[in-house]
C-alpha cells in the first residue's frame, strides 16, 4: 500500500471509489431511492468533476491509498465548512474518507485520516471534525482513535432524513 497526495488526473478514481464505498457502505443506512441515486451511472462522472475542480482549486488536502498502482481509498480534508455548527477550535474538517469494501481493516482509514492530519497542522490547523451518519459503524472507528462528539444535525434528503453526528479531536497531534 502507498499513500500520496491525489492529483487532478485522479479524479475518476476518486469518483470510482468514492460512489462504489457509498453503495458498500450506506446500503441500509439510507433510504433506497436516494442511495440509488447518489451510486448511479450517472454520478460518477458528476463526481469526477467535482473532485478535478477541487484539485485543480486546491480546496482540499486529498490524499490517497493505492494498492498496486490502483486507488483503493482516499480522504479528503479543509476549511471546516460554514454550515457546520462546531465549536470554533475545529478549523478544519474531514470531509470524506472512503475505502473499497475489500479495503476494510487493513489500516488504510487510520493511515489517511494520520496523513490528513499531518497536512493540515502544517498549514497551520489545530481541531479537525468530521460528520458522520448516526447509524455508521464508522463512529466506533473514529471514537477508537479518541474522537469525542461534537453535535447533531439532521438533514432532509428525499424519502427521509439523515442523522448525522459530528465528532472531533480538539488537537489533530492527537491523531499522529
Amino acid at each position: 500500500m502507498r499513500l500520496r497526495f491525489a492529483a487532478p488526473a485522479d479524479a475518476a478514481a476518486l469518483a470510482a471509489v468514492h460512489v462504489t464505498s457509498w453503495a458498500e457502505t450506506y446500503a441500509g443506512l439510507m433510504p433506497e431511492t436516494f442511495l440509488a441515486h447518489m451510486t448511479s451511472p450517472q454520478m460518477r462522472p458528476r463526481r469526477a468533476a467535482h473532485w478535478e475542480r477541487t484539485l485543480v482549486e486546491g480546496r482540499e488536502v486529498v490524499t490517497v491509498a493505492e494498492r498496486a498502482g490502483e486507488v483503493v481509498a482516499f480522504a479528503g480534508a479543509g476549511v471546516t465548512r460554514p454550515h457546520t455548527v462546531l465549536p470554533g477550535d475545529y478549523d478544519a474538517e474531514l470531509f470524506t474518507l472512503y475505502a473499497l469494501k475489500s479495503e476494510h481493516g487493513r489500516g488504510l482509514g487510520r493511515a489517511l485520516l494520520r496523513a490528513s492530519a499531518a497536512a493540515l497542522l502544517e498549514q497551520g490547523f489545530g481541531g479537525l471534525a468530521v460528520w458522520v451518519l448516526e447509524t455508521n459503524p464508522a463512529r466506533a472507528f473514529y471514537g477508537h482513535l479518541g474522537a469525542t462528539e461534537l453535535g447533531r444535525k439532521t438533514e432532509e434528503i428525499p424519502d427521509g432524513l439523515l442523522s448525522e453526528v459530528a465528532l472531533g479531536w480538539r488537537d489533530l497531534r492527537a491523531l499522529l
